[in-house]
């Protein structure tokens, strides 16, 4: 399956704005898509698509900064590149703390929104990559069994294959198996790998949080 291609979103209400910002981005290569109102880009489907948001601040009804909150209620990983036509640092400072990229006031030069948009599109690109391997390694940890978890707990756990027999009640041969199915359906090749990955899904918190 192909994947998708990447696409350049611009929400601004002023259709000369819109117009420019199409020619600009067309002429950079970049596949677009414009919206004259916030509430039309909520509705699409274009909110979880790859690629990044070109988001006027100050639009009618519901404003870009609301557009920033909304999404990431929805848990969008899309980058915003806010844009402004008055120089506000308070909402600058706002925008970029709940996570925006950038904040360019207008009129901006083509090549910064040129830099603005690469790091964007290369952040949605690793964002989208982190949550797909982290649903593949939830997909492998939830097809083990619930023995399987038992042993993988006590692997974590730092213990030996005797040491989990005794505390389960099996024998030393029966984790030894089960702990080499962890490890093929998990896919991990060594055990600082199985760590890294229970690391990467949160599991090795309660052993972290263990006293001593």
């Amino acid at each position: 399956m192909m994947s998708e291609v990447a696409t350049v979103i611009v929400v601004d209400d002023d259709a000369s704005v819109r117009e420019s910002l199409r020619a600009l981005l067309t002429s950079l290569g970049h596949s677009v898509q414009i919206f004259a109102d916030a509430q039309t880009f909520l509705e699409s489907k274009y909110r979880d698509r790859p690629g990044c948001l070109i988001l006027d601040v100050e639009l009618p009804g519901v404003s870009g900064l609301d557009v920033q909150r909304r999404l990431a209620e929805l848990g969008s990983v899309l980058p915003i590149i806010f844009l402004t036509g008055q120089g506000d640092i308070p909402m600058s400072v706002r925008a970029i703390k709940a996570g925006a990229m950038e904040f360019l006031t207008k009129p901006f030069k083509a090549e910064q929104l040129a830099v603005a948009i690469r790091a964007a599109l290369t952040a949605d690109h690793a964002a989208r990559s982190e949550r797909a391997e982290l649903a593949e390694l939830r997909r492998r940890y939830d097809s083990l069994t619930p023995r399987e978890r038992e042993v993988m707990d006590g692997v974590l756990a730092g213990m030996l294959n005797k040491q989990i027999a005794a505390e389960l009640g099996k024998t030393e041969g029966t984790v030894k198996e089960q702990r080499a199915h962890v490890m093929s359906k998990m896919q991990a090749g060594s055990l600082p790998e199985l760590v890294g990955f229970a690391t990467r899904l949160g599991l090795m918190e309660r052993f972290l949080a263990r006293p001593k």
